[in-house]
């Protein structure tokens, strides 16, 4: 069973390789149950990171790429299987615990670091460490200068939440969790923009914030 690590500071030390596997192989992998206990099928990765995970490869990464708040690690598992270290971080052990299991059921390594990023006064996250970091379907405002400081310079970030219109189409419906026009692009007005985007997706229907960039070197 996983267990709680104090002091892990985000996985220092750790490092992973796996084979590359297409995103066709994988899309047919997710598909299947892991156990004969779960009968829900696995989600694939979200389309803005199947869109832009290649941007790690296009330069040599500065450091691990951290899923944030990943539940169940769909994202980062997805970068795993690429060959990416990745370090998933999550309140919930339960979800951890089975992110681990979908990781071994694909053959690959995960860092899995308990940790409540919505500490009062405190920065959860090593200073200065990441070479890229995911952040999808998660917002809590306090930390947005947490994590600029977390990845290292000439790191990519890849965000995406939910914006205000989003109770329209359905949860969230907390305005702390909801993004206001503009605001997810201003928290990185001076980075280096690879996509930007606000407006409503579909399948399922659903009102975002997109931003994909990388962390200036001066």
């Amino acid at each position: 069973m996983l267990r709680r690590r104090k002091g892990l500071e985000g996985g220092r030390g750790f490092h992973a390789t796996s084979p590359i596997m297409k995103d066709s192989e994988f899309k047919e992998l997710m598909k299947e149950d892991i156990s004969s206990n779960d009968e829900k099928p696995l989600m694939e990765p979200a389309g803005l990171l199947l869109t832009y995970w290649r941007i790690f490869l296009q330069h040599s990464l500065p450091g691990p790429i951290l899923d944030l708040a990943c539940g169940e690690c769909h994202n980062g598992i997805f970068l795993a299987r690429k060959g990416f270290p990745v370090i998933c971080c999550d309140i919930s052990l339960k979800a951890l615990e089975c992110a681990q299991k979908i990781a071994a059921h694909f053959g690959v390594t995960l860092c899995p670091w308990q940790v409540d990023l919505e500490q009062m006064k405190v920065n959860p996250l090593p200073e200065d460490f990441y070479g890229g970091i995911l952040v999808f379907r998660y917002l809590h405002r306090p930390l947005m200068p947490c994590l600029k400081k977390a990845l290292k310079k000439g790191g990519f970030l890849i965000y995406e939440t939910f914006t205000i219109d989003q109770p329209k189409y359905g949860k969230p419906h907390n305005p702390d969790f909801l993004l206001h026009p503009g605001e997810l692009k201003s928290w990185f007005e001076d980075w280096e923009v690879i996509h930007s985007f606000e407006g409503i997706e579909d399948n399922p229907p659903r009102a975002v914030a997109q931003f994909v960039g990388r962390k200036p070197y001066s």
